[in-house]
């Protein structure tokens, strides 16, 4: 069985958003959401560590392409994100689609990331922190 390692890279960005269900009232909303349903938006400086694993290349030593993996971040996730408004530049977050939370950001970035890439190799994490005290964790496998 060939050796398997696991590689991890950090970017940052920058976005704003707000949490909302267009069906609900401003009251609703704000019950559920507090201050993140506020109509004037807030943001934050993201952290984004992204973990790719997969049998080690005997003949490089590596277990992803580095190259590969800062483009798809590059791309995918910073070019696609920084500085945007998350509910009103980004289709998936649009009002009424995916609540723009930290858990469904880390998986809309791990999908992104993963379809960057190809099948190898995998995206087996990805931690979003929104602040040093807070962030969320997905692990695709």
């Amino acid at each position: 069985m060939a050796a398997r390692a696991s590689l991890t890279r950090r970017v940052t960005f920058s976005a704003a958003h707000r949490y909302r269900r267009p069906e609900w009232d401003d009251a609703r909303n704000e019950a559920t959401f507090g201050a993140c349903a506020r109509p004037n938006w807030h943001g934050h400086t993201y952290v984004c560590d992204v973990t790719v694993a997969g049998p080690v290349d005997p003949r490089t030593g590596f277990a992803a392409d580095l190259g590969a993996l800062d483009a798809a971040l590059r791309t995918r996730v910073v070019e696609a994100l920084d500085h945007r408004n998350l509910v009103l530049d980004v289709p998936a977050f649009a009002e009424g689609k995916l609540i723009p939370t930290s858990e469904n950001l880390a998986w809309w970035i791990a999908r992104e990331v993963q379809a960057a890439l190809g099948d190898t190799p995998r995206v087996v994490r990805v931690r979003l922190a929104e602040e040093p005290g807070l962030w969320a964790e997905v692990e695709p496998g």
